[in-house]
């Protein structure tokens, strides 16, 4: 009898952790409906674990957790400390020069967490007539901050191009659509910027908008077309989705039909700068 009195207590000492920090995460969010629509949970179910009525299952409280980048441990833990290990961090102090830039890329993290993740990103560039150009993007939270990393890896079967670039970056939401900056990691090549949009709000499995940036070949020609990002399954490993990573032809059957429609048919518009050529 005392130790099913001691599991009871237990029990209800775990669902009461649970709701408060639950309610603590959920508190800056617009609304309790949307949430439910973002993890794919049943409103009244949610609502239990809310009120502490219930506690979820091992695959809903993995969900919720990723959800709200915590640990599933976490969620269990006393409130007050809970809440105390998630004040809001202080921004790292900018150069007076930086602050107006770099400010609007501070606390980020919340407005992104359900975009964090991987991505192969198609676009289609001067540099690689008729085909389709096939990065890997991870986006992940640093101090606040979401942070992008980009790899692009393609040659040419002649030997003609080599293409081997990485870019960091850093990603803001603005009125529901990402606005990413990067620049590669040496010190060649330019500052390339990206504007995205969920096809629809609350389906973040494709998306899509515009990069600017400048060709890889020769003449670094500055450019501007559609481009496509697809969420990666988490079950792939990054080994798996940079071996994906190069040109494809636009009629490739390797290539989703989807991204093809979403990217559609115009060319990538651009300067000729033939007469002037790169110093």
């Amino acid at each position: 009898m005392y130790a099913q009195s001691r599991h009871i207590a237990k029990a209800q000492i775990m669902r009461t952790a649970f709701s408060q920090n639950l309610r603590f995460l959920c508190a800056e969010a617009p609304s309790i409906a949307q949430i439910c629509r973002e993890i794919g949970l049943n409103r009244q179910q949610f609502n239990r674990y809310l009120s502490g009525a219930g506690l979820p299952s091992a695959h809903n409280l993995r969900r919720i957790a990723r959800h709200f980048d915590v640990g599933e441990a976490d969620l269990f833990t006393d409130p007050d400390r809970f809440a105390a290990a998630r004040h809001p961090t202080t921004v790292p102090k900018l150069p007076a020069p930086l602050w107006h830039i770099g400010a609007g890329f501070a606390d980020q993290a919340r407005p992104l967490r359900r975009f964090l993740g991987t991505y192969h990103g198609y676009f289609c560039t001067p540099t690689w007539p008729g085909q389709v150009l096939r990065s890997l993007i991870h986006l992940k939270e640093v101090d606040g901050y979401v942070v992008s990393h980009t790899f692009e890896r393609a040659h040419a079967s002649d030997g003609s191009i080599r293409q081997r670039s990485t870019y960091l970056g850093l990603v803001a939401e603005r009125g529901g659509r990402l606005c990413l900056t990067e620049r590669p990691r040496n010190t060649v090549g330019a500052l390339s910027e990206t504007i995205l949009m969920p096809e629809h709000p609350h389906q973040i499995s494709y998306l899509q908008g515009l990069v600017l940036g400048v060709s890889a070949g020769a003449n670094r020609r500055p450019f501007s077309t559609r481009t496509v990002w697809v969420r990666l399954e988490e079950k792939r490993t990054a080994r798996e989705a940079l071996a994906d990573v190069g040109a494809l032809p636009k009629d490739s059957p390797r290539l989703d039909p989807k991204v093809r429609r979403l990217l559609g048919d115009e060319l990538p518009l651009s300067l000729t700068l033939d007469a002037y050529p790169p110093s």
